[in-house]
C-alpha cells in the first residue's frame, strides 16, 4: 500500500528544509551527486547508490522543466528505494510507468515537490480543470493529475477527470 500520507510529508519538509521546489538544488543539498551526461539516446535519467555514493544521472538534451521532473523522480527514488538502485540502479526511459509502485511512488513525490499544494487548491477552488491547472502552474499534465489523484487520497474533496497517462513520456525526446 502507497502511503500517500508519507509521501507528502517528505516532500513537504524537504522544500521547506530548503527553501526551494527546485529539485536540482534539493539533490545537490541531500548529498546527491548530479550528473548532466551527452551518453544518453532515449534514457532520460538514472539513479544509482554505489559504494555509499548517491548519484543522479540527467540526460543533457531534455529542456529545463523535463530536467526538473525527472530529477524529481529521481530524488524520490533516493528516498525510497535507495537498496533497489545499487548494482544496475534504476533508470528512466519513461516517468509515468502507474503500473509498478516504485515508480509511482517516485513520481508521486515528484509531483509534491514540484506543484505546491495551496496554489493547487486555489486553482481548483477557483473552478480551473486539470488543463488550466497544469498551464497556470507550469506543469506538465500528468504530473498535475497524479498530484490531484495524491491529494484526494490525502482526503481533499477533488474529482479527478481522467488517470493520468503512462505511456505519455515515450514521445518526448531529450
Amino acid at each position: 500500500m502507497i502511503d500517500s500520507c508519507g509521501i507528502y510529508k517528505k516532500a513537504e519538509q524537504l522544500v521547506h528544509r530548503y527553501g526551494t521546489r527546485n529539485t536540482l538544488v534539493l539533490a545537490q543539498e541531500t548529498g546527491i551527486h548530479v550528473v548532466e551526461t551527452d551518453r544518453f539516446k532515449s534514457l532520460l535519467g538514472m539513479y544509482t547508490f554505489r559504494w555509499r555514493h548517491r548519484i543522479m544521472l540527467l540526460n543533457n538534451r531534455m529542456d529545463e522543466y523535463l530536467t526538473q521532473m525527472v530529477a524529481g523522480h529521481e530524488l524520490g527514488h533516493d528516498i525510497y528505494h535507495r537498496d533497489l538502485a545499487k548494482g544496475k540502479g534504476l533508470q528512466e526511459f519513461e516517468l509515468f510507468r502507474m503500473h509498478n509502485t516504485t515508480e509511482y511512488v517516485a513520481n508521486a513525490f515528484a509531483a509534491h515537490v514540484l506543484i505546491d499544494t495551496e496554489e493547487c487548491l486555489e486553482y481548483a477552488r477557483n473552478g480551473y480543470d486539470v488543463v488550466q491547472m497544469a498551464q497556470a502552474m507550469n506543469s506538465e499534465i500528468n504530473l498535475m493529475l497524479i498530484k490531484l489523484q495524491e491529494l484526494i487520497r490525502l482526503g481533499y474533496p477533488l474529482q479527478l477527470p481522467v488517470e493520468p497517462r503512462s505511456d505519455f513520456f515515450k514521445n518526448i525526446h531529450a
